[in-house]
């Protein structure tokens, strides 16, 4: 990862910390750039008051920065998400699950009011699919899966010796172009033994904060 990249990434984190409101709880992705974002939040102390956590390791690092981590289910609502993408477009369809949390960060997601993605410009797309598309599958079911997504002209790689923190495995879909990332998700979430796919269409991100040399722009 270059001096550049990581430049550009903790941009974009910066300009997330003005979407904060004092005091209150956010929902925290995982990945490089969300990792930046955390180390911005933990020079902040008492900025947010807790953090609903997509993963495991973002749950660590949440924690490690002094920042009460709080159950989903405990809560009524959730203003604010904030993660990152493997690829995003102008219309902010994207790609996630490059780091294996694609199902928790879906559902963190799907509970906020808002969702603002935060990504350097090398993310950025005019059609997804050059990133392999993720999904999550019940371990069992992963061949029949594998078969299902080569008939549909997918190449499928299974990410061997990875689980996810639900204990599934990934099937890694090259040879994709997404040209309508709603329906694309839509049936193939329909697919048994899938748990979930790597497609934020139907809940596309709010607002990108992306990252450049010379600052952020959004969109």
């Amino acid at each position: 990862m270059s001096v550049e990249s990581d430049e550009r990434k903790r941009r974009a984190a910066r300009a997330a910390l003005a979407l904060i409101q004092d005091g209150s709880t956010i929902g925290v992705g995982t990945g490089t750039t969300v990792g930046f974002f955390i180390r911005e939040l933990a020079a902040t102390p008492g900025r947010v008051r807790a953090a609903v956590s997509s993963s495991n390791a973002t749950t660590q690092l949440l924690l490690a920065a002094g920042i009460e981590v709080l159950d989903l289910n405990d809560l009524n609502s959730l203003a604010l998400y904030i993660d990152g993408a493997d690829e995003a477009t102008p219309q902010r369809y994207l790609i996630k699950g490059g780091g294996g949390a694609l199902t928790r960060e879906k559902i963190v997601a799907a509970a906020a009011a808002r969702f603002v993605c935060i990504i350097d410009e090398s993310k950025c797309v005019s059609t997804l699919g050059r990133f392999p598309l993720p999904i999550e599958v019940i371990p069992m079911a992963r061949e029949l899966v594998a078969r299902e997504l080569a008939a549909r002209g997918g190449q499928p790689v299974w990410r061997k010796g990875f689980v996810t923190d639900n204990g599934n495995h990934i099937l890694d879909v090259h040879g994709l172009s997404i040209t309508d990332p709603p329906a694309l998700e839509r049936e193939l979430d329909q697919l048994v033994g899938v748990v979930t796919v790597g497609l934020c269409g139907l809940r596309p991100a709010d607002m990108l904060l992306i990252g450049t040399d010379s600052g952020t722009r959004t969109a």
